[in-house]
């Protein structure tokens, strides 16, 4: 397990980094790959979170699961986090978990005990994006409705491509979790398996505190994680690379 931490600036209305951008041709291939990639009928809404995301009240997580605070994440072989932190406010808004070529973002939020978050947060992103110049399409997978967003994007040999994010979403017990897979498990149903296994194994902690809904609940770093001029054998903390970025939920 590999430890990064990267500082996040106040640009929160930046929608997601996905697949690295494409050419004309490759284009209408991911196209089509979008259109099958959730080809899966999803199960009985109220049955999504059998198999996870997990409340803290339903799942312990206990020593094999990396505590981040509102979060705990199960670790697995080459698995690599990172944690966005606020510039101005120095405060952990979200974990990354890259994982062979692609990353999945997470983010957990205060919810109310009778409303769904998700339907309207969907048409956040469609809106974010499409100021953008950018499209959405929703499709019906395992975790059920998703968002896949293609933003407009330059190729680095100048030519024109587009990025492409998916964006999932799962109302829990009184929170949101909601996850943003990018890289090639962002176009391939085989290749984001293991991103959503990862999703659907974490596990919320609300706590108990009152919270306006939409509130970011609280992350932290790892009780034994260090920053890398610190570290010695043990794995620390890095300089990562740029993570997905965070459409704004407000």
């Amino acid at each position: 397990m590999v430890f990064g931490r990267r500082k996040k600036g106040n640009d929160p209305e930046q929608p997601a980094k996905g697949t690295e951008a494409e050419g004309p041709g490759e284009q209408e291939a991911a196209e089509e790959s979008i259109g099958t990639a959730a080809s899966a009928a999803p199960a009985d809404k109220d049955s999504f979170r059998a198999d996870g995301p997990f409340d803290s009240s339903e799942k312990a997580g206990g020593e094999d699961y990396l505590d981040l605070g509102a979060l705990k994440v199960r670790p697995r072989e080459g698995l690599q986090l990172r944690l966005e932190v606020e510039e101005r406010t120095q405060r952990v808004i979200a974990v990354t978990l890259d994982l062979a070529g692609s990353s999945l973002q997470l983010q957990a939020f205060a919810a109310p005990k009778s409303e769904s978050l998700w339907p309207e947060i969907r048409g956040q992103i469609a809106e974010s994006v499409g100021s953008q110049g950018g499209e959405v399409e929703e499709l019906e997978g395992p975790l059920g409705t998703e968002v896949v967003a293609k933003l407009p994007a330059q190729t680095p040999d100048g030519k024109r491509g587009y990025r492409v994010a998916r964006f999932v979403g799962v109302d829990g017990p009184r929170w949101f979790l909601r996850g943003v897979i990018g890289g090639s498990a962002a176009l391939d149903r085989e290749k984001s398996a293991e991103l959503e296994d990862l999703f659907r194994s974490t596990i919320v902690d609300r706590g108990s505190q009152p919270l306006p809904p939409r509130d970011l609940l609280q992350l932290r770093l790892p009780k034994d994680a260090k920053p890398q001029q610190e570290a010695s054998a043990k794995p620390g903390l890095s300089a990562p690379e740029r993570g997905p970025e965070i459409t704004h939920i407000g």
